[in-house]
């Protein structure tokens, strides 16, 4: 199964949609993206924006071992930046930064690690509060 996100203008993912592998090949039996976007469009429209992403890669791992593709899988919301060729899920937190090595936002400040205590980000004060 191969996985593809559509994008609008701003080139912010408006969904994900998944085909079969062979809807995703040339005329040669081979799969490329072009054969995949030709089939979405297929189906959605000629004028909408598709790009391909792989379900098993999360900040840039690829989770069974192969070679990370976009960084991210896509979801609603995410926003395809085309110079990195990448998918970057969206920050809840404008203080956050975004780490270029996987393409995901992460605090400014790291969170403690102590057993047996959770902790939640404060934007306010832009530190982690124990949850009591």
């Amino acid at each position: 199964m191969a996985h593809y996100a559509e994008l609008d203008e701003n080139n912010i993912v408006l969904r994900v949609v998944v085909i079969a592998d062979e809807d995703s090949q040339d005329s040669e039996g081979n799969e490329t993206e072009e054969a995949g976007v030709a089939f979405c469009q297929s189906l959605f429209g000629e004028d909408t924006i598709w790009k391909k992403t792989s379900y098993n890669t999360r900040r840039g791992v690829h989770g069974l071992g192969g070679t990370p593709y976009r960084a991210n899988f896509a979801g609603i919301g995410f926003t395809y930046n085309e110079n990195a060729d990448v998918f970057i899920e969206p920050s809840d937190y404008p203080s956050w930064v975004l780490n270029t090595n996987g393409y995901y936002y992460e605090a400014p400040t790291p969170r403690p690690e102590v057993e047996g205590e959770h902790y939640r980000w404060d934007e306010d004060t832009q530190s982690w509060d124990l949850i009591t």
